[in-house]
């Protein structure tokens, strides 16, 4: 009858410590530094250095947007000359320059106005264009792509701290056990080897804890990093897996039509841009007409000779004759090929969207059904932990199958939230892919 009594007391002690230990899962230590998903997009987001980048790089289009522009005013130039001779330049002339001349100089400056090169001008600005409307989607790209890679991070993150907490609930569950082995080893009711099973299980689960821990320290030092927060090993991902709503309620099924995809219009772009570099290489093979004015003065200093103003307007007209058979020719052939594998890229990048978009969509929804069957999985094995209990503690069954059930329970608990984060991902992937993602503008990112 004390057997009895002691046998139970510890079963209850057991059970206690085990739903205490269920309930816990999810809730973090108050006593930590908790940083939520939206609190680590934003630190990301002031941080990246690749939304920096982004942004330089958009200043560096305008500039060079700029720089084409120019081309449409005149080009004024201005030069002068200055010579010297100790010797004089020019010798005495008797009766008109009775002292020679020992130096001259000449000042002047020319106005040039292209009005005709074959539409390069023209093309290089519309490149131009072309080149910082890329520059501004490639950069609002940078900003999504952060917000991917920080959530990702940060459910690896919450992944590790609830694999955790698992794993202490199931350490003291196997420590009660193991207290219990020792009681009835103590009072000669069991063998010695029923003591060994949960000594090697227990180490087993301590191993297990040891590397999730590390793997922890980790993932969170790379968060730390990447998102521009102080690392303290300390830090817990502040976050839940309540109220997960199946994607077909939320989202509707993925739009194919790509129109107000930034991926197609950056392929889109890469069209326009290889066109326009056709016209280019075509403009250099057809005649350029410009027209000026220029004015100069010369003279010399300290001499009888009055300095000398001249002005006059011009016209130039140039025929690249020899590029409608030699390199220009040449020129345009390779572009009109370039621009023909654009469109094949085009074409292929267009259906890699659509497999890929519709891809995350199947994705995301699997993740959702995971979930389901990872819920039924565990409350499955949590009773079937309950039956072995009630049946090991009854002599209906041995240590070896509740040892395995607890590693069943176990197991469907990592499971499950394996399930949760790995929905969370596939959704946020989904977002990315579909540029659904709620982005700040980028002029609020130069503040």
């Amino acid at each position: 009858m004390m057997y009895i009594k002691t046998h139970n007391t510890v079963i209850k002690k057991v059970q206690l410590l085990s739903l205490i230990g269920w309930l816990l899962f999810g809730i973090h230590n108050t006593f930590a530094q908790q940083i939520t998903l939206e609190e680590s997009q934003k630190a990301a987001l002031k941080h990246s250095n690749a939304i920096k980048n982004g942004l330089l790089t958009i200043e560096k289009s305008e500039a060079f947007k700029r720089e084409m522009a120019a081309n449409y005013f005149p080009n004024v130039e201005a030069s002068a000359l200055g010579l010297y001779a100790p010797n004089d330049l020019i010798g005495p002339i008797e009766g008109f320059l009775p002292n020679g001349i020992d130096n001259l100089y000449s000042a002047s400056a020319t106005a040039t106005e292209v009005i005709y090169a074959g539409g390069s001008i023209r093309n290089s600005n519309a490149l131009a264009d072309i080149q910082l409307e890329t520059s501004q989607i490639r950069a609002e790209q940078a900003v999504d792509s952060v917000l991917l890679v920080t959530e990702n991070k940060f459910w690896q993150l919450v992944q590790l701290q609830e694999q955790q907490k698992v794993i202490e609930t199931n350490e003291t569950y196997l420590d009660e056990l193991l207290k219990q082995q020792q009681d009835l080893l103590e009072a000669g009711l069991i063998a010695k080897n029923q003591l060994l099973q949960v000594k090697v299980n227990r180490s087993e689960l301590l191993l297990n804890k040891s590397r999730v821990e590390h793997m922890r320290k980790l993932a969170l030092l790379d968060f730390a990093l990447y998102v521009g927060v102080a690392y303290t090993p300390d830090m817990v991902a502040n976050a839940d897996f309540e109220n997960i709503t199946p994607p077909e309620l939320k989202y509707e099924s993925p739009d194919l039509d790509l129109s107000g995809n930034s991926n197609y219009r950056l392929l889109e772009k890469s069209i326009t841009a290889s066109s326009l570099q056709t016209k280019m290489a075509k403009a250099d093979l057809l005649p350029s007409f410009a027209v000026g004015v220029s004015a100069q003065e010369f003279g010399a200093i300290d001499s009888a000779i009055d300095s000398q103003f001249t002005g006059f307007a011009f016209g130039s007209l140039s025929i690249p004759i020899s590029n409608w058979w030699g390199s220009g020719k040449q020129r345009v052939k390779q572009e009109k090929i370039q621009e023909e594998i654009t469109k094949n890229n085009r074409e292929d990048g267009i259906d890699q969207l659509k497999v890929a978009i519709t891809q995350s969509w199947y994705d995301l929804v699997n993740a959702h059904e995971q979930i389901t069957y990872a819920l039924e999985n565990k409350q499955l094995a949590e009773e079937n932990l309950k039956v072995n209990r009630d049946n090991y503690d009854n002599g209906l069954s041995g240590l070896t199958d509740l040892l395995d059930a607890q590693a069943m329970a176990q197991n469907a608990q990592s499971n499950l939230i394996n399930a949760y984060t790995n929905f969370e991902n596939k959704e946020i992937t989904y977002l990315y892919r579909t540029d659904q993602l709620t982005a700040p503008s980028l002029d609020s990112l130069k503040e």
